[in-house]
């Protein structure tokens, strides 16, 4: 059932990718390898971001069609079912190619929400 606050839904992912970006700020990927904190972490935060696009549903995908909301939210299922198949190399790259630009997505979403609210 799609979520009845998306716009919260939203910030969850926001707050989660926002973590990511603070846990691994200025990590190489060897220092982020080495630093199973940072690691495990940004897997719990990934895995939150990925609940919260399940709860939005279709949503997601009307209000930003540009993001592969299904591999968003496929990727809380190999984290809870299948982690011993998690490679640390995915989530960088997670990490490093699609946190920033699903955030700023989505700030810029948020903000227009709010301003046609006013």
């Amino acid at each position: 059932m799609p979520s009845s606050k998306p716009w919260l839904r939203l910030a969850d992912i926001t707050d989660n990718g926002r973590k990511i970006l603070a846990y691994t700020e200025g990590m190489t990927y060897a220092e982020f390898v080495a630093n199973e904190m940072a690691a495990d972490a940004s897997e719990r935060c990934i895995s939150r971001i990925s609940e919260a696009a399940v709860k939005l549903g279709s949503f997601a995908e009307e209000l930003l069609p540009g993001h592969d909301w299904q591999a968003i939210r496929g990727i809380g299922n190999i984290l809870r079912h299948d982690y011993e198949d998690v490679m640390l190399p995915r989530i960088w790259e997670l990490i490093e190619k699609n946190i920033r630009p699903l955030l700023r997505d989505i700030e810029l979403a948020i903000e227009a929400h709010e301003a046609a609210d006013k």
